[in-house]
């Protein structure tokens, strides 16, 4: 009789712990569905937004690789904007969240029920990395130039160094270099200008 009352109290124990284990199992696939569900739902949400936005991003310049524009799977679906910047959702399902990763933290671009009012505003931020390329690069072509100036100016210039003492016959040399470079400019204005007398000279002969 013992031994009987044993194998009924294990039995027993055995049945309670199956339904436990039936019972996590349920628990486990219902809370399954429910993340199943939120991801979906969310993921559908971006997804109108990323259709939205799309004109948008067609707009970008295609040399301008930085930005994503793609809507990545997982837990928690984002639409990436860059490498630094992505559109999620609120625990609601509702609310679209515009967040960025800065040195000193995340913060909050944009956040509303509204689909409008988040796109209005990943717009505006495209918008703006556009203009500082563009910006950054006119910079870099306004300091090419700038130095290649100054590179003419200090070829075009003289030595700050002269000699104490100059040779003569140098100077004297130089001075009518001076004289007959201008007797050259001198006579090929008179040319110039009284070419057309020159050549009714010729035709008079």
């Amino acid at each position: 009789m013992k031994d009987a009352g044993e194998n009924i109290t294990q039995i027993d124990q055995s049945r309670k712990l199956s339904d436990a284990i039936r019972d996590v199992k349920n628990a486990f696939a219902d809370r399954d569905d429910v993340v199943v569900e939120m991801r979906e739902a969310h993921r559908m949400r971006l997804d109108l937004l990323a259709a939205e936005l799309a004109p948008v991003f067609g707009d970008v310049p295609a040399d301008m690789d930085s930005f994503d524009f793609a809507v990545s799977s997982g837990l928690q679906p984002r639409l990436w904007i860059d490498a630094i910047s992505h559109v999620a959702m609120g625990r609601d399902r509702r609310t679209y969240r515009f967040l960025k990763d800065t040195r000193i933290g995340r913060v909050v671009l944009a956040e509303s029920t509204e689909m409008k009012v988040v796109a209005d505003q990943v717009t505006r931020y495209v918008a703006e990395r556009v203009v500082e390329r563009q910006r950054m690069m006119e910079g870099g072509i306004e300091q090419a130039v700038a130095g290649l100036k100054r590179a003419l100016v200090a070829e075009a210039e003289p030595p700050l160094h002269v000699p104490a003492r100059s040779n003569g016959w140098s100077a004297f040399f130089s001075g009518l270099g001076l004289i007959a470079a201008g007797a050259l400019v001198g006579l090929a204005i008179s040319l110039v200008l009284f070419w057309d007398r020159i050549v009714a000279m010729k035709i008079s002969f």
